[in-house]
């Protein structure tokens, strides 16, 4: 990681760039501003963070719960004069100061729910009709989850800062090899990094240090295997950023902050950033995101195809949301959980 903060010291530029997948930019930019940085860091760039903050006219229906912060990480797929579009990607960060851990949960895009005022569908299609306070609401009515705040980002451009943190070690499939080499070719030409250097394919498994573009490409990964496999990838990529990013030295964060901050809408307050960052940072910086993914993609509590007029759908097991509940609230890992291992209370949603 000492390379990795040279490179970081060396290179200040940070363009804009086409056609990036949003997920990382969300999770990154709140990892620095939420949990890896003091209040005296934050007051450097106190009115940048300012800036970024939206109002929101949505109030969660459930009462806080002391300890829990559950913040909806938000990316939409826009384009240019699109005046209405699908979210693109869609995660809970929790931060929970009870257990002292961070907890970054996945919501399958295409999972079936009931869309307040819209019938049923896509779980992303609740942004396309409401933006982000239908989409609270769906969230919460359907999965019985307090959502106190969320971060949002269009597609915009932060490839490089995997270049800028050195890098992302992940381990790459022999079977993944084929699919990232076709991604990296258009990955590369949308790259604006000043230092990009020279295409660069990847030729074996193993652990492998991907830069911005090869990063880029290997979340990409789409047709391979699943959408679930792809946020799967996604979620190692973004566990690599955060190894990264919290080793990087103290002075270093506010100029990251800088070039972070104009791509990021969010509804969390400069006095809120303050008291996470505070709450956060000791267990934050010494601990791995724990990972997991809703609905439960098994053989019994899930069931992938096309249904009616939604295309294709995860209808899944309405009693395994309390599944969900323990894992957010009680610290209980999914897999773990009591619950799966009685299979007589499934009910899918059709």
């Amino acid at each position: 990681m000492k390379a990795a903060v040279k490179y970081y010291r060396q290179h200040r530029y940070l363009g804009k760039f086409k056609e990036f997948s949003t997920f990382k930019k969300i999770v990154i930019t709140l990892l620095v501003l939420l949990i890896l940085i003091p209040a005296v860091t934050l007051g450097v760039v106190f009115i940048r963070i300012n800036s970024a903050h939206v109002d929101d006219n949505y109030k969660s229906e459930y009462e806080k719960v002391d300890g829990i912060t559950n913040i909806l990480l938000l990316g939409t797929d826009g384009r240019e004069n699109e005046l209405a579009y699908r979210s693109d990607a869609m995660m809970i960060l929790t931060i929970d100061s009870t257990h002292s851990n961070i907890k970054l949960t996945s919501l399958a895009r295409d999972t079936y729910v009931d869309i307040p005022g819209h019938g049923k569908g896509k779980l992303n299609a609740a942004y396309f009709w409401g933006k982000e306070d239908l989409l609270f609401k769906t969230i919460e009515q359907n999965f019985k989850i307090g959502l106190d705040k969320f971060v949002q980002v269009d597609f915009e451009d932060l490839m490089n800062i995997v270049f800028v943190i050195g890098g992302v070690d992940v381990e790459i499939e022999e079977r993944e090899i084929e699919s990232l080499n076709d991604a990296i070719p258009g990955a590369y030409r949308n790259c604006k990094y000043a230092d990009k250097g020279e295409m660069q394919l990847i030729n074996e498994a193993g652990v492998h240090t991907l830069n911005g573009y090869q990063a880029i490409a290997y979340s990409r990964i789409r047709y391979l295997d699943s959408a679930i496999h792809r946020d799967k990838r996604q979620r190692k990529i973004i566990s690599s950023m955060f190894d990264g990013v919290k080793e990087l030295s103290m002075s270093e964060y506010p100029k990251l902050i800088n070039t972070l901050l104009p791509y990021v809408s969010t509804n969390v307050s400069v006095k809120e950033m303050l008291n996470l960052a505070f709450t956060s940072y000791g267990f934050a910086t010494s601990k791995e995101i724990v990972e997991a993914e809703y609905p439960i993609i098994d053989d019994k509590h899930v069931k992938g195809g096309k249904y009616k007029n939604a295309g294709w759908v995860w209808l899944y097991d309405l009693n395994s949301i309390g599944v969900l509940h323990d894992f957010i609230y009680d610290d209980i890992p999914m897999e773990d959980n009591d619950y799966l291992k009685d299979d007589s209370k499934i009910e899918l949603n059709y």
